[in-house]
């Protein structure tokens, strides 16, 4: 499999499989604030690319569509020029147009004109500790798997924290490349609504041989740790070597 990300900025990464381009939580706007029903948000830098620098996409991979910080005013408009967007059941009632909804562990599949294919599964994902929902509203992360044989399959966490939807992505899939949404993100209370430190690494030890590959970790007020506190993490636990930070605008090609 040929794997190359790039990382745009915040969630928003472009990743380039096999000949299919597939873009997550699309956020391009410029730094500023954001207000939200219940909560305010600062943007402190802007996207590496532009929606224009990106070009054509096969599929928006998006895990939701309420928060500012995964997908704003440009990201929005930028899902029209996808072949196709996926996200939550209830995200794609919101959105309309060619929005597709999904379940957890529903899949779907792209097909290239060289025979290849993509088949996309749905994760479960949960916005912050156990009863959140009401305020967060449905997330899901998801599972992209090529065609080719000898391929693994890449995971996408979406903005979920660890919980046992994560491990069951684990024990139903063997990835080679994780993408996990980290940052701490906090903003409600005092508890982080995606991943820690501690949640990437239990991630990391869930998926054992996989390439971690973390976005969602800067550009944000709200974003309590770092892809450096990351780093600082697993070298000191002596795995470092696993973990692969994205210079963000530049296309890194994944081994």
């Amino acid at each position: 499999m040929k794997l190359s990300i790039t990382l745009i900025g915040g969630p928003t990464a472009l990743l380039e499989i096999d000949g299919f381009r597939l873009l997550t939580d699309p956020t391009f706007d410029a730094p500023g604030a954001y207000q939200l029903p219940h909560v305010k948000l600062e943007k402190l830098t802007g996207p590496a690319l532009s929606a224009q620098d990106v070009g054509d996409i096969d599929a928006v991979l998006l895990s939701h569509d309420q928060h500012s910080d995964n997908l704003d005013h440009s990201g929005k408009a930028f899902l029209s020029k996808a072949k196709r967007v996926l996200t939550t059941e209830a995200g794609a009632k919101r959105l309309g147009n060619h929005a597709e909804g999904f379940a957890p562990w529903a899949a779907t599949e792209l097909k290239g004109r060289d025979g290849n294919s993509l088949t996309i599964t749905a994760t479960p994902a949960r916005h912050g500790p156990a009863g959140i929902e009401p305020l967060s509203g449905d997330v899901i992360g998801f599972v992209v798997a090529s065609s080719k044989p000898g391929s693994r399959p890449v995971y996408i966490s979406g903005d979920t924290v660890w919980f046992d939807g994560v491990a069951e992505v684990a024990r139903r899939f063997r990835c080679g490349v994780v993408l996990p949404f980290a940052g701490a993100a906090q903003t409600r209370g005092p508890f982080h609504l995606t991943m820690d430190t501690n949640d990437t690494i239990e991630t990391a030890r869930a998926f054992p041989d996989a390439v971690i590959v973390p976005v969602h970790t800067d550009g944000w007020a709200h974003f309590r740790q770092s892809a450096g506190d990351l780093r600082a993490s697993f070298d000191t636990l002596g795995f470092g070597a696993r973990l692969k930070i994205l210079e963000p605008g530049v296309a890194t090609v994944i081994e």
